[in-house]
């Protein structure tokens, strides 16, 4: 019987606030202010994300960065280098000044291994005028970092074609000459015979 007058709840006359509507407590003037600070920022907030939303609506797609073409990726190719035998550990400013005397240079990519992030060893220079390729053909077989670069024309891929032919298919499989064993040692694939006494 003592365990349930314990577990009843006592209702204490002097533990209910009553709110007159006067607060004298500063903290819970405090927490009012700030509550009121949070609501006026989230309503700024929301008008701005309105604005934005708006803004986003009405303009048309002039400001957004459009897909480049086939022509595009033609045209930023012919003007466009590979550069191979690069050193690992050269930055794209250090080829961009390599090259600086052939022209104006819009870009240089060193390509990285996707799973190891470490350089491949060759590079992309994307000049401003397709006339500078062929000064910066030139210096092939230059020297950068102490290593003899090679640079050719950077080639347009095709998509679906590949160095070993034309499309997907191709020869795959099948005999490519050769020995192909005779009735010598074991062959997991020969037939084994149909019983005892057989010995093949």
């Amino acid at each position: 019987m003592a365990d349930t007058e314990s577990t009843n709840p006592t209702n204490n006359v002097s533990e209910t606030v009553i709110d007159n509507g006067e607060e004298d407590d500063p903290e819970i003037l405090l927490m009012k202010q700030r509550v009121e600070e949070m609501e006026r920022e989230a309503n700024k907030l929301r008008e701005l994300q309105a604005a934005a939303e708006k803004a986003e609506r009405s303009t048309p797609s002039a400001e957004q960065v459009p897909m480049e073409t086939e022509e595009d990726k033609a045209a930023a190719d012919s003007r466009s280098i590979y550069v191979g035998n690069v050193d690992y550990s050269a930055t794209p400013e250090e080829i961009q000044q390599h090259f600086q005397a052939c022209g104006t240079i819009n870009r240089v990519t060193i390509l990285c291994d996707k799973f190891t992030g470490h350089p491949k060893g060759y590079a992309y220079v994307e000049f401003a005028e397709a006339e500078f390729v062929d000064a910066a053909l030139a210096m092939d077989n230059s020297l950068f970092r102490g290593r003899l670069i090679k640079v050719v024309p950077k080639r347009t891929n095709i998509p679906g074609f590949n160095a070993r032919g034309r499309g997907r298919g191709g020869y795959r499989g099948g005999y490519r000459g050769g020995y192909r064993g005779g009735s010598y040692g074991y062959s997991p694939y020969r037939a084994r015979g149909r019983g005892r006494g057989r010995g093949f």
